[in-house]
């Protein structure tokens, strides 16, 4: 073994919560190194969230293009030139490249670019990319390694070259077909962002909805949306099969109910989940224990089943959003300050960013009722919030579930335009703990979506008068 480089502090995988804990420890006097393989600054600023909204930006501007003349606006001819859409996004990508780089040049964490392997609890060696190896030790360990697009053994699928959305967000071509594969939040959004980027558009997805995780009432009003801007959905279908290379023309055959039929496309896109990237990094090697599903196992304070070693994101298995992964680096540096932060109890809210968005906080129905909360319901059409009439953006609704037992707002869903900004006030509420009440009776800016939040709340029915 190579001498090793001592560290306090070694983290490996520079994804958010890593990052920004590096730099932290960093400015604070700390030695710290961190291990990355490929992006600096992890997936999101690279291959993920900023990419994906920039291109999602793009296909805004496109639809609100080709609709201009609704709205008084005469275009001429309006086409996609998606090479224009990859460098704008690319030039994003250089920005962020060079932030991330003047951060770590700033704050003096070492960034160590190569391939991390534990030989022990906490000693990596590192296969640089530049050739050669490096030995670093640690304090504290901290893993931050994310997770990757699953591909699932599906006979041809991998021959077939199938798109992840890191291969989709590289196009410089708008695809005549694109079949995708799965009908969660990275397929909904690529499906129409490619929709109004001129492709035809198929979501092939194996459960009986898209947004399998959303309420049906959420997700069936989500896919008439989609279906009516002209992207086809076939719900409880499975892929068995893939002929053919994506980009060239793919024939997927799938199965349903009614048997067996092929789908034809120029493009295949997968978007069925994701894995945990734990494995061949040696955590054997470490004793660090992991789940089933191969997510490190952690307690509510993010610790490892190793003392000193941590884990953060969405290898810990923590909601497979940025900010929750910053959610994360606050528990772990206060804890590593001699402070007890949990993740117990925890409001972490998400956006899909479609047109309308769907955003929610707290518990879902279909949550609710499994834990055995009962909940009084509030329901308010986008139709009948004042905004959507100058807008006529009048798709969607809002959904909030309040106590039974109290006038605590337990869940908020929200699928309509700027519906994170509105569900940021909720979760603000909901913080706070504040009743229902604070805003159904509070004067919210006219015209504003928020403003629906008064009629929402108004029609909660009293505390005691609901008899579920």
């Amino acid at each position: 073994m190579h001498n090793p480089d001592h560290f306090d502090t070694v983290i490996l995988g520079s994804g958010q919560g890593g990052k920004l804990l590096a730099w932290q420890l960093a400015q604070s006097g700390r030695q710290v190194a961190v291990v990355e393989r490929r992006w600096v600054g992890g997936s999101c600023p690279a291959v993920a969230c900023l990419p994906s909204k920039n291109e999602l930006w793009g296909a805004h501007v496109a639809h609100l293009t080709r609709n201009a003349a609704h709205f008084g606006t005469r275009t001429g001819s309006v086409s996609t030139d998606m090479a224009r859409i990859l460098a704008r996004k690319q030039e994003m990508v250089a920005r962020e490249n060079a932030f991330h780089l003047h951060a770590y040049e700033t704050s003096g964490a070492r960034l160590i670019m190569g391939s991390g392997r534990f030989i022990d609890a906490k000693t990596l060696e590192v296969e640089l990319n530049s050739g050669g190896t490096r030995t670093v030790t640690g304090d504290r360990v901290v893993i931050n390694v994310g997770t990757h697009a699953a591909i699932p053994n599906i006979p041809g699928l991998r021959d077939a070259r199938a798109l992840t959305h890191i291969e989709a967000l590289e196009l410089d071509y708008v695809p005549a077909h694109l079949i995708i594969m799965g009908g969660g939040y990275v397929a909904i959004e690529m499906a129409q962002a490619f929709h109004r980027f001129d492709s035809r558009v198929t979501v092939v997805e194996a459960g009986p909805r898209i947004m399998g995780r959303e309420d049906p009432d959420v997700a069936s009003e989500l896919a008439r949306i989609l279906t009516q801007e002209g992207i086809e959905i076939v719900p409880n279908t499975t892929a068995i099969a893939v002929q053919g290379i994506s980009g060239d023309g793919v024939r997927l055959t799938v199965r349903s109910s009614s048997g067996s039929q092929e789908i034809e496309g120029s493009d295949l896109l997968v978007a069925v989940g994701r894995v945990p990237n734990t494995a061949g990094i040696g955590l054997d090697a470490a004793g660090v224990k992991l789940n089933e599903p191969g997510y490190i196992q952690v307690d509510d304070r993010l610790q490892t089943s190793v003392p000193g070693v941590w884990a953060i994101g969405e290898c810990a298995g923590t909601p497979q959003f940025t900010h929750a992964s910053v959610h994360d680096f606050k528990i772990v540096s206060a804890n590593m300050s001699g402070e007890n932060r949990s993740t117990r109890g925890r409001l972490i809210p998400y956006v899909l960013f479609t047109e309308p968005p769907l955003a929610h906080v707290g518990l879902t129905e279909q949550e609710a009722r499994k834990q055995g909360i009962s909940y009084r319901i509030a329901r308010l059409p986008m139709s009948r919030v004042l905004r959507t009439e100058a807008t006529e953006e009048t798709a969607g609704f809002m959904k909030a579930l309040i106590s039974s037992t109290d006038d605590q707002i337990i869940g908020f869903t929200m699928l309509g335009s700027e519906a994170g900004e509105v569900m940021a006030a909720v979760q603000t509420a909901m913080l706070a703990k504040l009743p229902h009440q604070a805003l159904r009776d509070a004067a919210i800016a006219h015209l504003t979506y928020a403003e629906g939040l008064g009629p929402l709340f108004a029609s909660v029915e009293p505390l005691g008068s609901w008899g579920g």
